[in-house]
């Protein structure tokens, strides 16, 4: 076997240590040397240049076994900082992510939604502002990611289908006019997905359900998010649930939206949250609306499995109300609905964390920067949980 040009070989060695050093804390030199197999002046040549360019940082002294103390090191993980952005009808998010992904700076801003220029380059005056902001305390910012409420074009440029907000045909390079970063966009229950798949390595195949006022869903195969050729995949909010039902925002009848939003489940004059506090006195007819709306929703699961037929993984702002008891209550109906396909099957509430959308947008260009520094055949997200778990709480701020 030819042996690899000094310059690959340096490469290979530096993406190594920064892979290792990614997916562990406190890691002295002699842990390099014997996890690794590199010769010490390569480690102590690496770990130098490493801290000058500030992906690394000198971490704890660790006990001495009878000599001098050894020095530590960790990854910075403020080196890079990346940004999601979604625009809703009355205010505008942004959160800032750090490379664990967690959430390290955010804001909103009262601000109605408006398809103008004059719209767009307001947010770019504001994103512009939050990634300053954000530079001053932490890393340098990669771009920008806009979790979108529509079905994007394969190119993930343009939105072809945006009745929600009203933007059907709104271009990527016109949100993104006054914004100083690379930008891109992600549909919104996909980028929640990506933030699952982020948080939990033992993801294989599952099936997202995001009960949000405008419920949405993701696909997720092979421990990867699986959006298919036209972005599309996973759109289970437009699934028929009742044929010539209840009329939906997209033009036909019977959809999943208009029987699974948690918006079906109030009376007149009734919120969402007081809906669920009046549940929890046991009020009959508010257990009769659940009860019906819980089987509209597992009747959808089971539609969805019956194609994909893996885990499922409920999330969205009616997951935030449902009980653990719930969520055992819908298993069962979708068990009961399901003639096959439930002896290897789990399903379970999402991370819930507030913004999640945002930050899986987000983590887009995290991802891509750790493969460009750690080596994408080799990074691994098994790495990334163990050490987020070491250092900080998932998904908090």
């Amino acid at each position: 076997m030819r042996a690899m040009p000094s310059t690959a070989v340096k490469a290979h060695n530096r993406s190594a240590m920064t892979q290792y050093l990614y997916g562990h804390s406190h890691v002295t030199k002699q842990e390099l040397e014997r996890e690794l197999g590199l010769s010490l002046p390569t480690i102590t040549q690496n770990l130098r240049a490493l801290e000058d360019d500030g992906l690394i940082r000198k971490g704890e002294l660790q006990d001495s076994t009878g000599g001098r103390k050894a020095q530590s090191y960790e990854f910075n993980p403020d080196h890079r900082t990346a940004i999601g952005v979604v625009m809703r009808s009355n205010e505008l998010r942004l959160c800032a992510i750090n490379l664990y992904g967690n959430v390290i700076e955010k804001r909103n801003e009262a601000l109605p939604y408006r398809n103008t220029n004059v719209y767009y380059q307001r947010i770019g005056d504001i994103i512009n502002n939050f990634a300053a902001d954000v530079e001053k305390k932490h890393g340098k910012a990669l771009g920008v990611s806009f979790a979108i409420q529509g079905i994007l074009s394969p190119d993930a440029t343009t939105i072809t289908f945006g009745t929600i907000m009203g933007n059907t045909g709104l271009t990527l390079e016109t949100i993104s006019q006054s914004v100083h970063y690379p930008c891109m966009m992600i549909h919104d229950s996909d980028a929640s997905a990506m933030a699952e798949l982020w948080f939990d390595s033992t993801l294989t195949d599952a099936v997202c359900v995001y009960l949000e006022r405008r419920p949405g869903g993701a696909v997720i195969v092979g421990g990867k998010l699986y959006q298919g050729p036209n972005q599309c995949n996973g759109a289970i909010e437009h699934m028929t649930l009742v044929p010539g039902g209840r009329e939906c925002y997209c033009g036909q009848r019977g959809c999943m939206d208009t029987y699974c939003s948690p918006e079906t489940l109030p009376e007149d004059y009734e919120s969402i949250p007081g809906f669920f506090s009046v549940l929890e006195q046991g009020e009959r007819h508010h257990r009769e609306r659940m009860d019906e709306w819980l089987d509209y929703v597992a009747q959808a699961i089971v539609n969805a499995r019956s194609i994909i037929a893996g885990d499922v993984i409920v999330g969205g702002e009616a997951a935030q109300h449902l009980e653990d008891s719930d969520i055992e209550d819908l298993k069962a109906r979708v068990i009961n609905r399901s003639p096959f396909g439930t002896d290897h099957f789990n399903l379970r509430k999402s991370y819930r964390a507030e913004d999640q959308d945002i930050i899986g947008a987000a983590l887009r260009f995290a991802e891509n920067y750790l493969d460009d520094i750690c080596g994408a055949a080799e990074r691994g997200r098994k790495s990334r949980a163990s050490t987020r778990s070491d250092n900080t709480s998932t998904m908090e701020v």
